[in-house]
């Protein structure tokens, strides 16, 4: 059988450039976010550093926090790459889950380039929905399906977790809440999936391996 579908247009050098720049900037943020703050961290250094024309850079980002929430974008997708390198020796897919929203937590009230965006709870929130949604919806329905959880809709569920972690991260690094709170955080947030509060916070306080670089 002859297939009649047309090809997609080949890659253009237009189009490669300006991916090349996109990254070239999300990366050059990353680190200048990560050495003195998203609020110090200026648009002309960031395009310097990225080796791109000062007013290039608004072409890609209308704003430095545009582009700050790319960066936690990208680390977001990153960081749900880093649980599940470790967690696919796990057995149990609740303990999975369990690890996955422990991390992020973690990382959100440690990391300066997480920390000083959680006041834009909302954004931040959706960013992780789609970003680290297809690691935590997995783990959610797995473990449903193996009897742990009793999850009927794994999307909702993870959206409500979402603002629930940035809820908490952002009550802990601003004082309110004391950082030793993380077990009973998370056990709280994993009542959410039908399992009991002593089995979830049981799961909350297991021992966790580290994260990979």
């Amino acid at each position: 059988m002859t297939n009649n579908a047309p090809s997609p247009p080949p890659d253009g050098r237009v189009a490669r450039r300006q991916r090349r720049n996109r990254d070239a900037l999300i990366e050059a943020a990353r680190d200048i976010m990560m050495e003195k703050g998203v609020d110090s961290a200026t648009m002309l250094e960031i395009a310097a550093r990225a080796d791109v024309g000062a007013g290039t850079v608004y072409n890609y980002f209308k704003s430095k926090d545009e582009l700050a929430i790319a960066v936690l974008e990208t680390l977001m997708h990153q960081l749900g790459l880093r649980i599940e390198a470790v967690t696919k020796t796990f057995d149990d897919h609740a303990q999975v889950y369990a690890y996955g929203i422990r991390t992020v937590l973690d990382t959100a009230i440690q990391d300066v380039r997480w920390a000083q965006m959680l006041h834009r709870s909302e954004v931040i929130a959706d960013a992780m929905f789609r970003m680290m949604g297809p690691f935590a919806i997995r783990d959610l329905r797995l473990a449903s399906q193996a009897g742990r959880f009793q999850v009927s809709h794994a999307d909702l569920v993870w959206r409500l977790t979402t603002h629930a972690l940035i809820g908490a991260s952002l009550a802990i690094t601003t004082g309110q809440v004391p950082a030793s709170s993380a077990d009973q955080i998370i056990a709280q947030l994993l009542c959410m999936t039908g399992i009991g509060p002593e089995a979830a916070l049981e799961l909350a306080g297991r021992s966790r391996p580290p994260l990979g670089v």
